[in-house]
């Protein structure tokens, strides 16, 4: 709150320190005043509905009234006591460190943040090539075949309303699919099936082949069988139609057994019985007509790079290998058709695609068409160079290399770098290639070779890609001046005077010459002839070409120092991590690379590369490098360097600039330190919802991290009808580590809540980060019913992070399913098994409590280790390929991560959810069937080891502790057989866990606690009764350990009369669980049983409505047949309407509103008895505790952690929140420069 003492001291209007200053012989009546409004302010009238609808209005203006420098201060006052993002630290950072990067470049003030807003992440974009190649028979069109003759051609029926999941049948070539084959592939009879289907069935898709081939013209058709195919399949197009030739393929690869491939003999059988006027040997043998697109679809399958055969294009895009399986591929295509329909729609209600317009001219106009398909290039994964570093170094001193650190070492490199450029002018270059190899070696100069052919002509490229290319991006024909290109040496063998020879001449004419006479003879000195010539013993003269300085060539080239290559070959080791010889490619900072040994890199991955850069990051950085006016080396280095720093960042949500239209009356400005860099934030809120609470003191302690210049607009809401915010909020957030005048750590953050009305019952309530698990561990109040008018003094709850939660996803290969059931487990070296847990059907989710160190998680022993084995995983602390999968936490933010796991080979047919029992699996409401309508009563026979009586319940609050305590008792009365009860441990009061063991060692039962943290995936409660109902239903196959079988949970407030263990034993049939029907003999309370009308009635169809405050669980069973993910999905379907549980809000008789404290005295006899014991042992249980002869028992939980040897327990006393007078919603943060690598 704001203090008295504070300038800005508003009450109810009156603004005392402005009075004080005026009237300073009235301060003590101002004073008492100032306490007397105070005292009615906090009382919490309701206000009318006038005074509610502009609230928000009037809080602005409250805020923006105040000086700027105090205008936060009085939002977090206003939006706090009015009745958690963890990632922006993580954005921060990431900018500051992109700023100091930029700073050290030089690049300062208004030219900062320009570069910095820039956008230019890679698109994640599929590409696509170009299909209007002749090299494709194309089988039908849908546009002239008469086949299609009745269907509707006007693109405006792309607009008509159909069902959905209708696919069109319009008369424009809108979906293509090209198979490109090997006629003589095992899987090409395969694809020609599925090719033959989709035409037999009308689907609207034009098909093409390309046939791939042996295109010597040694090799015919009567050697070979892919030429056959190709020779045979041109015959009949020619001769008759494509549509017909296609026909004759089907009948050839019919003849194909199962995983056999096709024979010339096969060719041979169909044509003559087809044509048997024909001389086979004239269509097939050497002198055969029909060798159309046997070059061109080689050359046409080789340009595009389309990777491995068979490979199969949809509108150019290629499939995944995995979706080529036969059933796959026609589900995905039918996906495709209704995915690319949606794009066609937008195109033309947008008027981008006209009637008049070619369908695949448009298509192939779309950016994402490239003229070749690197993946290299055009994966998202992308790895840079850090190029932010500044020295006066250079490669020629090859001591002082070595010692420089890996960004020094860059540096050099890049200060010692001479460029080849198409022409000796002054003009900003936007693309930088740095072309690594060995030089020496043939591989290397092919790769330098392409590059400065790439550069130096379009002209002998295939013109018809390159105009494609520039008309889908938009580009000058003239790009390849935006091109310079050095070289990196990585010498492939011991470095020598003699085996550097080429090397050396490079390096000297880039050293000596102009750009244009360096990359004349650096040609030369890449050609194969060349380096022939000079292995012969050919003078380097010979070489020389026009306007050359040879001479002072001459001197460099010859000289012995070798400094430039051994430092490249160290640089070429440690900084980009090849081997010797290696090669690579690096444009603008980034790796690609190292290349295969035998891998193509040629002048159309140059240019794709380029084209790249230029679209999505080049040309933009290049237009504010020149606002800068340096000289064009210059800003060319910074292009690059800028280029790399950018690129280099995680990738996140694209930067968008706003621009306000007025901010002089709506806004809160904070201007930034002159002369300093600074963040600029910007922040958008109404100031009275959640947000803004949380919102207020997150910029507060951001002002004192950071320089920025910060504008805050309000957001107002206008003619609200209900209170805006209902909870006091505090965001427990300090921009530093606190310590005692001792110099120790402080003991936490705490959030205090000060001058808090007294006549409301209060709430604590905590929201932490997602991953952490975090429970009260001392306080002696009821956090859940805060009364602070009986309360003396203040009241104080202490809170501790006690796990940090490891989360994963996993799925099989195989299907890309979840492995429903698969049980994992969590431990260290020494201790295998720590904690354990199932993975879910619902997004394959699990989650593991762990603390800080490196831990390492293993497919459970039994079913899930025999049938699964761990196929790949990410986000983990292991090589990919690892036996072991380590997974370690050393920060406090949420660590998630991905498992895949695939089938052994030897059980691929087993059902990991089955167990070789027959038992009647006949469905999953047969199953329940007992749960809902009773069943035969039975007793079951029970090992020894298991008879116990395995008991759950929930409770929070004093109140339903003491309940629960008292249904203990009752249990414990009236058996004879071991109990053990599990509690939920997240909301238990740290009186209950202090006094249960002791209370255990009373009455001889044992205990334990479990925990589950609710899934952020799963739809959230705000309300806790709501939260705890969800925990004793949703999370049963996950909350218990997997060696726990059967359970009965019975809720705290409860008595019991008779022998569980009848409960226990009672024979469920099969069922997972059973529940108890509730009673209806009380007709006077129809009126509130929901379930008799309306959506539950005609969901339940006539049986009985069940109750969850007794029921008894075979988990086995329950698991088995997942239902736990049945009934996250059911209530996931329910919970996006808060009324579809409304039943939930039900606890009390809803007819009388009797207290459940009254009711139990007046119904049951026996509970003042079991409550007297109860407090009687509470009573003894305190004066051993003050005496100090407690008996003292560790509290149990499920898988409690051994200390880990590394670090043991997360966050001792991480927190404290004291509450004299009030109630919270507290989101605990961890002190910003505690977190790791601050």
């Amino acid at each position: 709150m704001i203090g008295e003492n504070d300038p800005i001291d508003e009450v109810q209007g009156f603004l005392f320190g402005k009075l004080r200053d005026l009237h300073p012989d009235l301060k003590g009546q101002l004073k008492e005043l100032r306490k007397h409004l105070v005292e009615s302010t906090n009382e919490m009238a309701p206000l009318k509905v006038w005074q509610l609808q502009d609230l928000s209005f009037q809080t602005a203006a409250r805020i923006l009234a105040a000086p700027a420098e105090l205008a936060l201060v009085v939002m977090k006052d206003l939006s706090q006591n009015f009745p958690t993002k963890a990632s922006l630290f993580d954005v921060l950072r990431n900018e500051a460190r992109v700023m100091e990067g930029l700073h050290r470049l030089g690049i300062e003030g208004l030219s900062l943040h320009n570069v910095l807003k820039l956008n230019i992440q890679p698109s994640e974009t599929d590409y696509a090539v170009d299909i209007r190649s002749p090299a494709i028979s194309w089988v039908n069109n849908l546009e002239v075949d008469s086949r299609y003759a009745s269907w509707p051609s006007s693109l405006q029926e792309l607009l008509r309303p159909t069902f959905p999941g209708v696919i069109r049948q319009i008369r424009k070539n809108l979906h293509n699919m090209v198979f490109i084959v090997d006629p003589t592939h095992e899987t090409t009879a395969e694809l020609i099936n599925t090719a033959e289907m989709f035409l037999s069935n009308h689907i609207p898709l034009r098909i093409g082949f390309i046939f791939v081939v042996n295109d010597s013209e040694d090799i015919d058709g009567m050697q070979d069988a892919g030429v056959a195919v190709l020779r045979a399949y041109n015959y009949v197009g020619q001769e008759v139609d494509d549509y017909h030739a296609f026909q004759t393929l089907i009948h050839i690869y019919n003849k194909v057994r199962t995983g056999e491939k096709v024979k010339v003999e096969h060719v041979v059988s169909v044509l003559e019985k087809k044509y048997p006027y024909v001389e086979v040997n004239s269509i097939l043998g050497i002198d055969s007509a029909y060798d159309r697109n046997r070059k061109e679809a080689r050359g046409y399958y080789e340009q595009t790079g389309v990777g491995p055969l068979p490979v199969v294009l949809f509108n150019g895009m290629p499939f995944e290998k995995e979706q080529l399986d036969p059933d796959e591929l026609e589900t995905i295509t039918m996906h495709k058709i209704l995915e690319t329909t949606t794009f066609f729609q937008r195109a033309v209600y947008l008027g981008e695609l006209s009637h008049d317009q070619d369908v695949v001219e448009y298509i192939m106009n779309q950016p994402n068409v490239v003229p070749r398909i690197n993946s290299r290039i055009l994966t998202a994964e992308r790895e840079y160079l850090d190029l932010t570093a500044s020295n006066n170094f250079y490669v020629d001193d090859y001591a002082r290399f070595t010692a420089l650190d890996s960004q020094g070492k860059t540096a050099a490199i890049a200060n010692s770098m001479n460029y080849l450029t198409k022409k000796d002018d002054s003009f900003i270059r936007p693309v930088t290639f740095w072309i690594v190899g060995d030089f020496d070696i043939p591989s290397g100069r092919q790769l330098l070779y392409d590059a400065i052919k790439h550069q130096a002509s379009l002209l002998d490229l295939s013109l018809y890609f390159r105009l494609r290319l520039h008309l889908a991006l938009g580009l000058s024909l003239k790009s390849s001046n935006n091109v310079r290109i050095s070289m990196v040496n990585n010498p492939s063998v011991e470095i020598s005077y003699e085996n550097t020879k080429i090397s050396r001449a490079i390096w000297a004419a880039l050293q000596t010459q102009t750009s244009n006479s360096a990359k004349n003879f650096v040609t030369k000195m890449v050609k194969e002839e060349t380096a022939e010539a000079l292995a012969a013993g050919a003078d380097i003269g010979e070489f020389s070409v026009g306007g050359m300085d040879f001479n002072l060539f001459k001197e460099v080239f010859e000289s012995s120092k070798m400094d430039f290559v051994l430092s490249h070959a160290v640089y070429c080791r440690d900084v980009l991590k090849l081997k010797k010889g290696q090669r690579a490619v690096i444009s603008n900072g980034r790796i690609i690379g190292p290349l295969g040994e035998n891998e193509l890199f040629n002048q159309d991955d140059f240019h794709l590369l380029e084209n790249i850069i230029l679209k999505t990051s080049g040309q933009k950085i290049k237009s504010h490098i020149q606002q800068l006016r340096v000289e064009e080396d210059v800003a060319s280095d910074l292009v690059m360097k800028v280029d790399a720093l950018l690129s280099a960042q995680p990738k996140g949500d694209a930067r968008i600039e706003y621009q306000f239209f007025e901010d002089r009356h709506s806004a809160v400005k904070l201007k930034p330190k002159e002369g300093e860099t600074y963040f600029d934030v910007v922040a958008v809120v109404d100031p009275v919802t959640r947000e803004a609470q949380r919102l207020a003191p997150l910029l507060l302690v951001l002002t004192h991290l950071i320089n920025m210049n910060l504008r805050i607009f309000m957001n107002c809401q206008s003619k609200l009808s209900d209170m805006p915010l209902k909870s006091f909020y505090r965001y427990v957030l300090e921009p530093e580590i606190s310590f005692t005048s001792e110099n120790s750590f402080a003991k936490g953050p705490i959030a205090k809540f000060l001058d808090m009305p007294q006549s409301p019952l209060f709430t604590l309530n905590l929201n932490t980060p997602e991953s952490w698990m975090v429970e009260s561990v001392r306080t002696p109040y009821d956090l859940d019913n805060i009364y602070l008018e009986e309360v003396d003094s203040i009241v104080a709850a202490e809170y501790e992070l006690e796990y940090l939660l490891l989360e994963g996803h996993c799925y099989d290969i195989t299907t890309g399913q979840p492995p429903r059931g698969l049980q994992f487990t969590l431990g260290t070296s020494a201790n295998p098994v720590i904690v354990d847990t199932i993975v879910m059907a619902n997004l394959g989710y699990f989650q593991l409590k762990a603390n800080p160190g490196a831990w390492i998680l293993r497919l459970r022993k039994g079913r899930s280790e025999d049938i699964y084995r761990i196929y790949s995983h990410d986000g983990t602390d292991s090589p990919p390929d690892a036996n072991e999968v380590v997974v370690v936490l050393n920060n406090f933010k949420s660590k998630i991560i991905k498992v895949k796991v695939q089938k052994k080979a030897d059980m691929v047919n087993e059902d990991l959810l089955s167990d070789g029992t027959n038992e009647n699996e006949s469905g999953f409401w047969d199953s329940f069937k007992w749960g809902f309508t009773g069943g035969q009563k039975t007793e079951e026979v029970k090992q020894d080891k298991d008879d116990i009586i395995n008991i759950f319940s929930v409770a929070s609050g004093h109140l339903y502790e003491r309940f629960l305590r008292i249904m203990m008792l009752s249990v414990l009365k009236n058996t004879k057989t071991p109990v053990k009860f599990w509690f939920l441990k997240n909301y238990l009061s740290p009186t209950f866990k202090e006094f249960i063991p002791y209370m255990a060692n009373e009455y001889n039962f044992q205990y334990e606690l479990v925990q589950y943290k609710w899934p952020r995936w799963l739809h959230q409660q705000t309300e806790k009764q709501r939260i705890i109902w969800g925990y004793k239903i949703l999370f049963l196959d996950v909350l218990f350990p997997l060696v726990v079988d059967k359970f009965l949970f019975v809720d705290a407030d409860q008595i019991v009369r008779t022998d569980l263990k009848e409960l226990r034993d009672f024979n469920l049939d099969g069922a997972p669980y059973g529940y108890t029907p509730f009673c209806d003999s009380r007709r006077e309370m129809d009126g509130y049983r929901f379930w008799k009308s309306g959506y539950w009635a005609s969901h339940l169809a006539g049986r009985k409505y069940h109750i969850s405050a007794l029921y008894v669980v075979d988990l086995k069973k329950f698991r088995k047949i997942a239902a736990g993910d049945r009934l996250r999905g059911q209530y996931q379907g329910l919970s996006q309407d808060p009324n579809s549980l409304s039943n939930l809000d039900q606890c009390n008789n809803p007819m009388t509103k009797e207290p459940k404290l009254e009711a139990a005295v007046r119904i049951v006899p026996e509970w003042q008895d079991y409550d007297q014991e109860i407090k009687q042992l509470q009573i003894r249980f305190q004066k051993e505790k003050e005496m100090g002869t407690l008996y003292k028992e560790e509290t149990k939980e499920s898988s409690k952690e051994d200390a880990h040897p590394a670090v043991g327990q997360a966050g001792k006393a991480l927190s404290k929140v004291h509450l004299p007078k009030g109630h919270a919603d507290v989101l605990l943060m961890p002190a910003l420069r505690s977190l790791p690598g601050r």
